[in-house]
């Protein structure tokens, strides 16, 4: 679900289930054309959309971080952010960065961080739906 498909009302109806928060991160530094920043932002989109196609009845899809910098620049203020969602009960967060460049020790309050690892790499549906999979298999002990 997009977070603003959800009210008070349906949220605490709902929260028990939703337990994993989609933080999608587009990568933008303010420096970028109108049409880079929306190929950066569409390049997200198309790392998100499996996610949210797949795990509907279990995910949040939060207000993307569009401009939070490259990874080097921006690490500090995003895993900030990041600690601050999985505050307010998350049991799992995934940041989806469709531009890449992140890293688990930049962002350790993130329990998984869906990427590309190339440049012009494109995502996988199948393989997103995997790891994803896992990652709450092992979080649940099975």
């Amino acid at each position: 679900m997009k977070f603003s498909e959800l009210d008070d009302d349906t949220w605490a109806e709902l929260q028990p289930f939703l337990d994993t928060a989609l933080l999608p991160v587009s990568g933008l530094s303010g420096g970028e054309t109108p049409a880079e920043a929306a190929e950066k932002i569409g390049r997200t989109g198309d790392w998100l959309s499996p996610l949210e196609a797949s795990f509907r009845g279990r995910t949040v899809t939060l207000p993307a971080s569009h401009y939070d910098g490259d990874p080097a620049g921006g690490a500090a203020r995003l895993e900030a952010l990041c600690a601050s969602i999985k505050r307010q009960g998350y049991r799992h967060l995934i940041v989806v960065a469709g531009n890449g460049g992140w890293t688990e020790a930049q962002l350790p309050s993130a329990d998984m961080i869906l990427q590309p690892q190339a440049a012009d790499e494109a995502p996988d549906p199948e393989r997103i739906r995997q790891a994803v999979t896992a990652l709450w298999k092992r979080s649940s002990g099975a």
